[in-house]
């Protein structure tokens, strides 16, 4: 975990202590009554044993900035610069209250203000800014804009995400930081994060260094989980930019890969335990494969106006979903952390607003949003999800 998220955790304890000692006070037995032993022998009662902390992960869709949404964040900073940072203010307590969060930057940062939408993807910086303060730990940068502007556009980014302390994977500045684990804490677990695309929309790797996109390869995935597992990895989690656009149905290599990860198994533990996907633009289902959670897709966090293949406005690319899964650690040493809830938040984003839109929380302060929030649910619980306990969130 992030320092911020430490502190956090250290003041929250410090007014549960004082909360509980308050209680405690109020609560003294009446005149009379018997003492208990501890407070016959003058002991403090022996505290009760407390089995090791779980975690809770959760993980959103692409960053997308298209023109549109570039142009409001300069309107949000006053026409100087820009702010994305109240985009996301709707779902920043659902990013910032898990212990780790994990985003998916599409796009490329640009340089001296020359941001661009679709179709070549070069953002300001200043996403990063506000995907930090909306409480992201990390986020998968391998996609299929990752070239959109050479090496340099690598750079560029990764060099934000280290300026306001967001981890990445996925991309890489050299080959070091290619062969690296982007391993993190969260709780008492160490989280190793990959990440992978299936394409770079035919733009060649930059010349000598092969190294600076992931490419989805299932032996290499394999080999990764492993490394990190070797390295003291608790829980290795994989995004996977893939599947078809437009599709709320995962396509054929996303079935046969997701199989094929999820049955790796080393000395009795799977070697990846969770999947995360992005890239088809709309809701995509969960599902449990082989014991582990897969979500082929979870649409699109922020993002302009979108257009199907049709050449038709599609207001499902606007649509997303948040996972969050909560992890206990295992029954014994070498075991496996378990996941004990998995949860799917649904949002969108208003092309209006310029806000990111939490659906659940937008229904219960009356707005008219339930059809949105209903498609999304079925699209989410269509591969039998519900049965193996997936749950919406809040």
């Amino acid at each position: 975990m992030t320092t911020r998220r430490r502190q956090t955790t250290a003041a929250l304890a410090a007014v549960l202590i004082a909360a509980t000692a308050g209680c405690q006070a109020q609560q003294a037995p009446p005149a009379g009554a018997p003492a208990t032993h501890a407070a016959q022998s003058g002991l403090p009662a022996a505290p009760a044993p407390s089995a090791p902390p779980g975690f809770t992960l959760v993980a959103s869709g692409d960053v997308l900035p298209h023109t549109s949404v570039i142009e409001r964040a300069n309107f949000d900073a006053g026409g100087h610069g820009y702010d994305f940072r109240p985009m996301f203010a709707a779902v920043m307590p659902v990013v910032s209250g898990a212990d780790l969060a994990i985003c998916h930057m599409e796009a490329v940062y640009g340089a001296d203000g020359h941001y661009t939408g679709y179709p070549t993807l070069k953002s300001p910086p200043q996403v990063a800014v506000a995907l930090a303060a909306t409480g992201y730990d990390a986020c998968s940068t391998a996609s299929n804009h990752s070239l959109d502007d050479g090496a340099a556009g690598i750079r560029r980014t990764l060099d934000a995400f280290d300026q306001v302390g967001v981890r990445h994977a996925g991309s890489a500045r050299t080959a070091d930081e290619a062969n690296s684990v982007t391993m993190m804490r969260a709780g008492d677990a160490k989280v190793a994060h990959f990440a992978y695309t299936y394409d770079t929309n035919g733009l060649p790797l930059p010349m000598g260094q092969p190294w600076a996109v992931n490419l989805i390869d299932p032996v290499r995935i394999i080999a990764d989980a492993r490394a990190a597992r070797k390295a003291g990895a608790d829980v290795v989690v994989v995004s996977l930019h893939w599947g078809t656009e437009w599709q709320d149905a995962p396509n054929e290599q996303q079935l046969r890969l997701s199989k094929e990860l999820t049955a790796s198994v080393t000395n009795g533990r799977p070697d990846i335990d969770l999947i995360l996907g992005t890239h088809a633009h709309v809701p995509q289902p969960y599902e449990k494969v082989n014991g582990t959670w897969v979500i082929y897709g979870m649409g699109d966090q922020v993002a302009g106006e979108m257009y199907n293949y049709q050449g038709v406005q599609d207001p499902r690319g606007n649509e997303g979903t948040i996972g969050r899964f909560t992890f206990a650690p295992p029954a014994h040493r070498g075991g496996r952390w378990e996941v004990t809830k998995a949860e799917f938040i649904p949002q969108a984003y208003d092309l209006d607003a310029g806000r990111v839109v939490n659906l659940n929380a937008a229904l219960d302060q009356g707005a008219g949003v339930g059809g949105v929030r209903d498609r999304i649910r079925d699209v989410v619980l269509s591969r039998g999800a519900a049965q193996d306990g997936l749950v919406m969130g809040q």
